[in-house]
């Protein structure tokens, strides 16, 4: 009576590597050889995987052994498959170059990550990072294998996260300006940040009066204070490296803390082992010195 083989999930993946090394080579013997095995062994586990499949992947014949039809399809597809894996399993547990994918937007990679990898590289010197733009939110599911930098309350389906930095927010200017900045018009900024009309409720200050630059981004924002167009109600995060340097200055003005901050996020795969916990560990430390 033959095996019935259970059809759950993806074949074992011991089938699929045996398959790949045979149909890349045209023959079960060679495969053997790759692997350290018999021939015998090689030629069971393409039928478990066959039958599994339920389709033939190889003729056999006198003269050697070919790829079906079926085959030819599904070679290039394992072959893919376990390059990805094993290049993903180098890139976190190994010790050649290894790299680590990163998105985030726009102004969260300029403001956030730039400035502080390179403490994180002197822990990882052979370590590459690769930066994945995100202009809009939505857009991070197109990068959901990627670490993401994200803005908010720490909520994300299938993620886990660390918080960074609380956003903190207060008015800033160009250096110059600092001591004056009630002349200053304000700079509007739209978004899910709470505004100047908040700010000076919450504070009990009075409102600045709006100039005449409007933008929907943290990083233009403070890039027009730093040129002195006006004030804006900055991130202390995000301007962290700015007021090190001195490009901008908080005002003499009470701040303002909410209730979202920046987060790092992986999936829900990631961080399980102690040499992938190690690393996301080490890069959240360096990104938490703002």
């Amino acid at each position: 009576m033959s095996r019935k083989i259970s059809k759950q999930g993806l074949p074992p993946l011991d089938w699929l590597k045996v398959f790949e090394a045979a149909g890349r080579h045209g023959s079960f013997t060679a495969a053997a050889e790759e692997f350290g095995a018999t021939q015998a062994a090689v030629s069971q586990r393409i039928r478990n995987l066959e039958s599994w499949l339920g389709r033939q992947l190889f003729i056999r014949s006198a003269r050697g052994v070919s790829l079906t039809v079926d085959g030819e399809s599904y070679l290039p597809l394992v072959h893919d498959s376990l390059r990805a894996l094993e290049q993903g399993t180098e890139n976190l547990f190994g010790h050649s170059v290894r790299e680590l994918r990163i998105a985030a937007q726009p102004s969260h990679l300029e403001m956030l990550l730039l400035p502080r990898l390179t403490v994180f590289s002197e822990s990882y010197p052979d370590m590459r990072i690769v930066t994945e733009t995100v202009p809009k939110r939505q857009d991070f599911e197109a990068a959901d294998r990627a670490l993401h930098i994200r803005y908010g309350r720490g909520v994300w389906d299938g993620r886990e996260g660390v918080l960074l930095a609380n956003e903190v927010l207060q008015p800033m200017t160009a250096p110059e300006h600092a001591k004056a900045w009630r002349s200053l018009p304000a700079i509007e900024l739209r978004g899910e940040r709470p505004g100047w009309s908040e700010w000076a409720r919450v504070t009990g200050e009075g409102e600045p009066e709006m100039g005449p630059v409007s933008v929907d981004s943290m990083g233009h924002a403070l890039r027009a204070a730093r040129r002195g167009i006006g004030v804006v109600l900055g991130s202390r995060a995000l301007a962290s490296s700015l007021l090190q340097t001195g490009q901008l200055e908080c005002a003499a003005a009470p701040e303002l803390a909410t209730i979202d901050g920046y987060w790092m996020t992986w999936p829900a795969s990631l961080g399980k082992s102690k040499r992938q916990a190690e690393v996301l560990a080490s890069l959240t430390a360096a990104l938490q010195n703002l």
